[in-house]
This record gives C-alpha cells, sequence and structure tokens, in this order.
C-alpha cells in the first residue's frame, strides 16, 4: 500500500503529477511549499475530525482542549467512560457524541483503525462508513491525514473543488462525482494531489488555512 510518510514520499509525489498532468506545474509553484501534516491513526485522529467538522478552526481547537482536559488521554476506553451530558457539557453536540459512541464501541469490539493502513482505500473506506455517522468525507479524510494513505482524495471537500476550478481552470466548481474522474489522472498519488490543492487555495487567498484537521 502507497503511504506518503515523508516528505521524500510527497516530492516523489508532486513530480510525478507534474508529469501526468502539466497543468499542475503553474499549481505546485503558487503553493510553494505542501505541508505533510499528519494525525494520530487510531480514535484519537477520527475523533478530532469528528469534532472540528463544520466548525471554525479557533471553535475546533477550544472544544479538542475541552475534550482532552476531560478524557486525559484520547482513547476508545476513555471516552466510552464518559456520560453523555459531560460530553456536551465540553462542547459536542448530540450528533457529535452518538458518532463518537459508536467509533469507540466499534473500536473496542476489534475494528483496527491504526490497521486501515494496510488496508485498500475502497476496503477502509467501507468499513469507516458502516460505523453510524461516519459519511465519505470523514472516512477519506481520516484515510489521508491519519492514516497516510497516498491514493485517496475527498472529493466532496468544498475546498477542494474550488481549488480545483481555478487551478484547472474550469468552467464552474466541479462537484464530488466530477471531481472523482478529474482526479483519476492523478492516481496512484491522489492524495499528493489534494494536499497539493489545499496548499494553492491558501495561497491564493493570502494564507487563509482550509485544511480540514
Amino acid at each position: 500500500m502507497r503511504l506518503i510518510l515523508s516528505d521524500a514520499d510527497m516530492v516523489e509525489g508532486l513530480d510525478y503529477l507534474e508529469r501526468v498532468d502539466p497543468r499542475l506545474v503553474p499549481v505546485r509553484a503558487i503553493a510553494g511549499p505542501v505541508d505533510i501534516r499528519y494525525r494520530p491513526p487510531g480514535f484519537e485522529g477520527i475523533a478530532r475530525i469528528v469534532v472540528a467538522q463544520q466548525l471554525s478552526v479557533s471553535s475546533a481547537d477550544a472544544i479538542w482542549g475541552r475534550f482532552e482536559a476531560l478524557l486525559g488521554a484520547a482513547t476508545a476506553v476513555n471516552y466510552l467512560r464518559q456520560s453523555e451530558e459531560a460530553l456536551r457539557a465540553a462542547g459536542l453536540s448530540r450528533g457529535k457524541v452518538r458518532t463518537l459512541s459508536a467509533l469507540a464501541e466499534a473500536e473496542v469490539a476489534g475494528l483496527d483503525l491504526a490497521g486501515l493502513a494496510d488496508e485498500s482505500p475502497e476496503a477502509a473506506t467501507e468499513k469507516l462508513m458502516a460505523i453510524h455517522g461516519i459519511g465519505r468525507w470523514t472516512a477519506e479524510i481520516f484515510l489521508l491525514f491519519c492514516a497516510r494513505h497516498a491514493d485517496v482524495l475527498p472529493a466532496g471537500d468544498l475546498a477542494l473543488q474550488v481549488a480545483a476550478a481555478e487551478a484547472l481552470a474550469l468552467q464552474g466548481r466541479p462537484t464530488e462525482k466530477e471531481l472523482r474522474a478529474i482526479s483519476e489522472l492523478w492516481s496512484p498519488w491522489r492524495g499528493v494531489a489534494a494536499k497539493l490543492l489545499w496548499a494553492y487555495y491558501k495561497a491564493m487567498r493570502q494564507g487563509r488555512n482550509v485544511l480540514p484537521v
């Protein structure tokens, strides 16, 4: 399984993308260095993604701080020890409490979240989406930033769609389906393409960070 484990992997992927799609040459020049950023591969990593959904960076960071303080360590076992009232008081919505409960229960029951790095993106996505509250975007963000899969592009991400439209001079913002079709050309480095497009979006907007984790 191809993973993004080092800066060398990132450079290899970027060089490949420039060869197969010359439209990305100026995109890389504008984007500058592409952040290899990653998160822990287990419950902590996916919990952080869920907590941050539909929140500003500052709000997500504040809630995560209270969440970590409550749990001590962000593990599935520690999460399941908390009452719903305590979790809600930390700032989690009722829906996020339910989703994280389902994730924690799945891991305690035997789901190896860290082990998803060794599975194909398709198989890993299917396992994650079988859990209550986990959609394709959440699954793919986890696989890219936590499991470090190199060939995952979260095509449902709004910032990626906007960046692709601008970078590739498309007629309007592509749909999720259209962006998936476009990204076929970038395989097996679609994850690097996603990180490149986020970096391009940031550069074009004077440093506005839209990374989902």
